[in-house]
């Protein structure tokens, strides 16, 4: 069954995104903000070029406490090799890359633009609901 259902049924649309160049404490509280893990970074075209997440705002934590500096470009700490999945993915096969991943969310991105993000909680939504 939930090989059937796809990606796109249990997304968050409209998603959270930062740009490489928002600053890092603005992005953290934002994420405090909307209670999230993390979050794409899209370029000024829209393109997907990382993902900011709890990691590595941690990596900031730890490199302020050396540097005695909290500032910086999202672009500096965020994650380059992003997971992506795609719309009509299935739930299952996001559930398989879940289980192969530290990430608690990956973009959805449709025809090259960021369509949604897919979570691990949402994923359990999917299988609560068959």
């Amino acid at each position: 069954m939930l090989a059937n259902i796809t990606v796109g049924e249990y997304m968050s649309s409209n998603p959270v995104f930062f740009k490489p160049n928002t600053n890092v404490m603005d992005a953290i509280h934002k994420l405090m903000e909307i209670k999230s893990t993390g979050a794409p970074v899209l370029d000024d075209s829209g393109k997907l070029v990382g993902a900011f997440s709890e990691l590595d705002c941690l990596r900031i934590t730890v490199h302020s406490a050396y540097h005695e500096d909290m500032g910086g470009k999202v672009s500096e700490f965020m994650t380059q090799d992003v997971t992506w999945v795609d719309k009509e993915t299935s739930i299952l096969e996001v559930a398989e890359l879940f289980t192969k991943s530290a990430l608690r969310h990956f973009p959805v991105i449709e025809n090259g633009k960021l369509v949604g993000v897919i979570s691990r909680v949402d994923v359990l939504k999917a299988l609560l609901a068959i």
